[in-house]
């Protein structure tokens, strides 16, 4: 179950979006400030943070840009009674997924956390590849084999990324190089994609799903393939 975290120093307006959300199904834990809330993401298990800008001991902007370093797929959205350009934008700068200024509309809230939570699902959905004893998360750059986890290059992870979204169809070489080495090299060495090559298959003892196609590329092999 997807729970949101409410960071809100107004007790009033946080036992009210408390009581809301309930009623709504979801799981709520309440914090009235950042330290709590800090102890909080520690435990885990939150799905969307509700944030007031103006908390008492802290800036709610700089807990935000502390939580997108550490947890960028988090939906935040943020709960302020500044409504000025200036403020909307240099809340979204700092990373916010969603602005919403006080007072509001609970129906508009309730809607505006469904996009949110909607949105994650689908970014998570599409950023994890699962197959086997293979776990890929390309968003937090966690990757696993048997549980176990395995420190990639960037270089690595693009060629990886690169393979499983096109799992079951041969890549080129030509393709890969262009789209790995896109730093504005002019030129590439010609066996930099082998020698990439043969270290992911051995970090990820990935001999068998990684196959080369003589002549054309390298193909990953999907489960339906099999």
């Amino acid at each position: 179950m997807e729970q949101i975290m409410i960071v809100e120093d107004d007790r009033t307006l946080n036992e009210g979006l408390c009581k809301t959300l309930k009623k709504s199904g979801y799981p709520v834990v309440s914090c009235l400030n950042l330290a709590s809330a800090r102890d909080q993401l520690l435990c885990g298990a939150v799905s969307l943070v509700l944030l007031d800008v103006n908390l008492p001991d802290g800036s709610g902007l700089d807990f935000l840009k502390e939580m997108k370093k550490k947890l960028p797929e988090l939906p935040v959205l943020l709960l302020t009674a500044n409504d000025t350009d200036f403020d909307i934008v240099e809340g979204l700068e700092c990373g916010a997924d969603d602005y919403i200024t006080k007072p509001f509309s609970l129906s508009v809230l309730r809607a505006r956390i469904r996009t949110q939570l909607r949105k994650a699902r689908r970014q998570e959905h599409e950023a994890v590849f699962r197959q086997e004893e293979y776990s890929f998360d390309f968003e937090r750059m966690l990757f696993q084999v048997d549980g176990e986890p395995v420190e990639l290059s960037k270089t690595e992870q693009k060629l990886l990324r690169i393979l499983v979204e096109n799992a079951g169809t041969t890549v080129s070489r030509g393709t890969l190089v262009d789209r790995i080495w896109t730093d504005g090299a002019e030129y590439v060495e010609e066996n930099a994609l082998s020698v990439t090559v043969k270290r992911l298959r051995d970090k990820l003892r990935a001999q068998r799903c990684i196959r080369t196609v003589y002549g054309i590329g390298y193909r990953w092999q999907s489960q339906d393939d099999e």
